[in-house]
């Protein structure tokens, strides 16, 4: 059974999608303009975002509003607040790849206890409440149980044109890649998060990411039986806007070929303490 906060969402999420299936069977005449570098913002995205904040405003008046185009647009009671992406994937939508998707979370304090993340071409909802499971449509979701990283297919997100970050992913995307069964850029975040969850992916991890982007996906993948963590191998996600996302099995294995990986982390020497996997 689901709860009343799922089939908010659900019905919020099934509207703001139907008008993007619409547009993206029109995306050459879509009205566009440039937000950032190889960053679009679309009449799609913000048509999106309006319907979803006046379904889920509608039902829950005392719920706090953060969306990826309109920021915090209402604070709410100071408990509950939606975090919305009304269109995750923009830059697939805008070049006519199918494959984008609604994410809708809710947080309660600092804990994430609901999250939609909805696939509206493939009508595909994966949706997860704290403590009650994950699931696609009306199907349980567990991760996969792959328990090597020569065995797995990790996903990640790479940074585009005139985003920061490249000096400092570009080397973790060499070592994934040459310890991984593959590397798969979706173009979607919050899809990826859910495709671990689904156990199509075994992991997943990217930096530079908005709570927008990850908020639904981490509730997604714990309640699917894996494992979220920052860089750092810590709880601070969505402040850092960074994540490692696994099946469980991979977490440590993942984590710390990154780190090592990652030129940004000062490395102990061979003999130092505290050198070695998982530190």
């Amino acid at each position: 059974m689901r709860s009343a906060i799922i089939n908010v969402i659900d019905r919020a999420a099934r509207k703001a999608g139907r008008g993007l299936v619409r547009d993206f069977g029109e995306v050459q005449q879509l009205q566009v303009s440039r937000k950032g570098p190889a960053d679009f913002v679309s009449a799609a995205d913000l048509k999106a975002e309006k319907t979803l904040r006046y379904e889920l405003g509608h039902a829950r008046p005392d719920f706090g509003f953060v969306g990826e185009e309109g920021g915090v647009v209402s604070e709410g009671d100071g408990s509950h607040r939606w975090i919305v992406d009304p269109l995750n994937g923009t830059t697939n939508f805008l070049h006519g790849i199918p494959h984008f998707a609604i994410s809708v979370a809710l947080q309660r304090g600092e804990d994430i206890i609901a999250g939609v993340v909805y696939d509206p071409l493939r009508d595909e909802l994966f949706w997860a409440e704290r403590n009650s499971g994950a699931f696609l449509n009306d199907r349980r979701l567990r991760v996969s149980s792959r328990q090597r990283l020569a065995d797995a297919v990790v996903a990640t997100g790479i940074p585009f044109l005139g985003k920061a970050g490249h000096e400092r992913y570009m080397p973790t995307l060499q070592a994934v890649a040459v310890n991984t069964a593959g590397v798969r850029q979706l173009g979607s975040a919050a899809l990826d998060l859910a495709y671990v969850a689904a156990g199509r992916c075994d992991g997943f991890w990217e930096f530079g990411l908005g709570s927008w982007d990850l908020a639904a996906g981490i509730i997604l993948v714990r309640e699917s039986g894996g494992f979220v963590c920052d860089m750092d191998g810590g709880d601070k996600m969505l402040a850092k806007g960074e994540i490692i996302a696994t099946n469980g099995e991979l977490n440590g294995p993942l984590k710390t070929l990154l780190k090592d990986a990652d030129p940004t982390f000062s490395k102990p020497s061979p003999g130092a303490p505290g050198h070695g996997p998982n530190k």
